[in-house]
């Protein structure tokens, strides 16, 4: 067993804490990565503060991870000690279904294993993430990670990357596809960012008339002010995508009504509450509500090398482990641009 140095949640109402404990002992298909950053995620702060009700402590969060591989296990042919590497949301799936046979290990049948706070494929060991200073796991899903990037900015692309990526190629958004992203968080920037690239006219769709200026930045065309009713009654029927990345409780039916024929909004933002759906704003235009989780380790892959081709990157703010409760604290005031990075050398 090797002794990893983390923090953790030990309840929910706690701050996170020092904490330790061990990692598995290299098994032959497994690589062991020493963790050099890891993403902050909005699901790390939901599901430590238990806000899902799935919670189990003590939980160490973190699935956006990259690092240097230091060993690798007598069956590994892909990853070498010393090469860069990553880890995103799962860590294992069934691996016989038809979900994970056709690269949709997100999808699994039986579940997959997410990074953190989950069971490991044995039902008992539970499984530790990113806010440490190592990882073991198979390398089925493990990701390799071009250094042509800023290693810590590309952190985020293992899950607000690919969630963003995943449901825009779905979509098969590209050149003349009118694109609306709502919300400009951590997903949001994300989802703009790789819209653009596919060739997209890009409408940022905001509550905050303050993000115009960053919107534009980022690569949209356009600026739609959510709470202005004679442009977003101007804008109905344009849209062909919508890419709904908001987190809050909000009413879906305002967005709806901005979809053109046949239209699509993708759902990857996880209200608390469920939203407000009329039955009318989507018989109106024959408009579809489809949700979309992260993807498979294929495609994470395709993600990550589309982005060291096209250097896409996201913005972040790089922190150290002790900062991890404030800036929880600030993520709940949507106080970061775009995401919160951890610097693993904190730990030491």
């Amino acid at each position: 067993m090797q002794t990893t140095k983390a923090y953790a949640a030990f309840s929910a109402t706690t701050p996170l804490a020092p904490f330790q404990f061990d990692r598995r002992e290299l098994r032959p298909d497994d690589v062991q990565i020493e963790i050099l950053y890891c993403g902050v995620c909005h699901s790390d702060l939901h599901q430590a503060r238990n806000e899902w009700g799935n919670a189990m402590y003590p939980m160490v969060p973190g699935h956006e991870i990259v690092g240097k591989v230091a060993r690798v296990g007598t069956n590994v042919k892909n990853f070498k000690v010393g090469e860069l590497a990553g880890v995103g949301v799962m860590v294992d799936s069934c691996r016989t279904c038809k979900n994970c046979q056709d690269g949709l290990e997100q999808y699994c049948a039986e579940g997959m294993t997410g990074t953190y706070n989950a069971f490991e494929r044995d039902g008992k060991t539970i499984a530790h993430g990113g806010y440490s200073s190592q990882i073991v796991t198979d390398q089925k899903y493990v990701l390799q990670i071009s250094e042509k990037l800023d290693l810590k900015a590309v952190a985020p692309l293992l899950c607000a990357g690919i969630t963003t990526y995943s449901p825009l190629r779905y979509a098969k958004v590209g050149k003349g596809t009118k694109v609306g992203i709502i919300g400009l968080g951590g997903l949001g920037h994300m989802g703009l960012k790789f819209a653009a690239s596919f060739g997209a006219e890009v409408t940022l769709i905001s509550s905050s008339a303050s993000k115009e200026k960053d919107a534009k930045r980022l690569g949209a065309h356009h600026f739609l002010l959510s709470s202005d009713v004679k442009e977003m009654k101007k804008h109905s029927s344009y849209f062909d995508v919508l890419l709904n990345t908001v987190s809050a409780n909000h009413d879906y039916s305002p967005y709806l009504k901005l979809l053109d024929l046949n239209g699509t909004m993708l759902i990857v933002g996880i209200p608390a509450q469920a939203p407000v759906v009329r039955p009318f704003d989507i018989l109106t235009n024959r408009r579809s509500i489809t949700g979309s989780s992260i993807g498979g380790i294929k495609e994470t892959q395709e993600m990550l090398d589309y982005c060291a081709e096209k250097n896409i990157v996201s913005d972040i703010e790089l922190i150290s482990i002790q900062e991890i409760n404030t800036a929880y604290d600030r993520m709940t005031k949507n106080d970061v641009r775009y995401r919160f990075v951890i610097d693993l050398k904190s730990l030491a």
